[in-house]
């Protein structure tokens, strides 16, 4: 991140004039939520969907990130398992979810005296398998960061400079992203993997992924510490099972965020 894009970053936020910021909890949006209520004061605010799909430890980090830095800030409840295509999870499901995210946002932001839809899309997500970008391209969402150039490293240094206490958090995508391609997205379902996972967290674990398999967990974290997963493995088999898995495993390959996100991907 160097000065010209913190300068473009702000110059574009200010030609938008009214913003409603979606903010998840992550340090991309939160970045984007504390830089646009710095540049338009109360003509932003950010907007934090609630669901079955979103941990409420990402809901908790934006409400404190918006007490904090001061910004205007909610959330809304979004319903997207009502929605045939983000159940079906075909491979196009976070489509399905972005859809149902702005629709819900598009009257917010009307109200808001016809505030522009902004996500913390950076440069790295267009070299990623992202069906929402789609849905954001037919409805107007604009991605202030990608468009000064923003990648993670550069949205982590300037996080870091202004003082947001997530500027290091490990990415957490959606609980359904744990779900490989062509397996149905239920509530239980979900619930089942934000178990297993806090469950996991508990025992010092902050950076790690649940992947379902039906009866079976598959459970992905660094590789820096699978020597102590080990040590800890009474436990974490404790944890998962009751969650309500009845199989357990360690994927020996460690984290890689995003592996099911394409359809052929670890099967079944």
């Amino acid at each position: 991140m160097n000065d010209s894009q913190q300068a473009a970053l702000r110059h574009s936020l200010a030609d938008l004039g009214r913003v409603v910021v979606a903010c998840s909890g992550g340090v991309d949006s939160s970045l984007l939520a504390v830089v646009a209520h710095q540049v338009l004061g109360h003509h932003a605010l950010a907007v934090t969907a609630t669901s079955a799909a979103v941990p409420d430890e990402e809901v908790a980090v934006a409400r404190a990130l918006a007490a904090e830095h001061g910004f205007r800030w909610r959330t809304v409840t979004t319903d997207e398992i009502s929605r045939p295509g983000y159940v079906a999870n075909a491979g196009d499901r976070c489509y399905h979810c972005r859809r149902e995210l702005f629709d819900v946002l598009g009257p917010i932001a009307a109200a808001e005296g016809g505030a522009v839809i902004v996500t913390g899309t950076i440069v790295d997500d267009f070299g990623d398998h992202r069906p929402g970008l789609a849905a954001a391209a037919e409805r107007g969402v604009v991605a202030p960061l990608a468009d000064a150039g923003f990648t993670k490293d550069d949205v982590r240094r300037l996080a870091r400079h202004l003082g947001l206490a997530n500027w290091d958090k490990p990415a957490a995508p959606c609980l359904a992203s744990r779900l490989p391609v062509g397996t149905t997205v239920t509530v239980t379902v979900l619930d089942r993997v934000g178990r297993a996972e806090r469950g996991i967290g508990r025992l010092g674990f902050t950076d790690l992924r649940v992947r379902h398999y039906g009866e079976l967990a598959r459970i992905e974290l660094p590789l820096a510490d699978l020597r102590r997963v080990l040590e800890r493995r009474a436990e974490i088999v404790a944890a998962v099972r009751a969650a309500g898995y009845n199989y357990v495993t360690l994927d020996l390959e460690g984290l890689r965020s995003g592996n099911l996100n394409r359809p052929g991907g670890p099967p079944q």
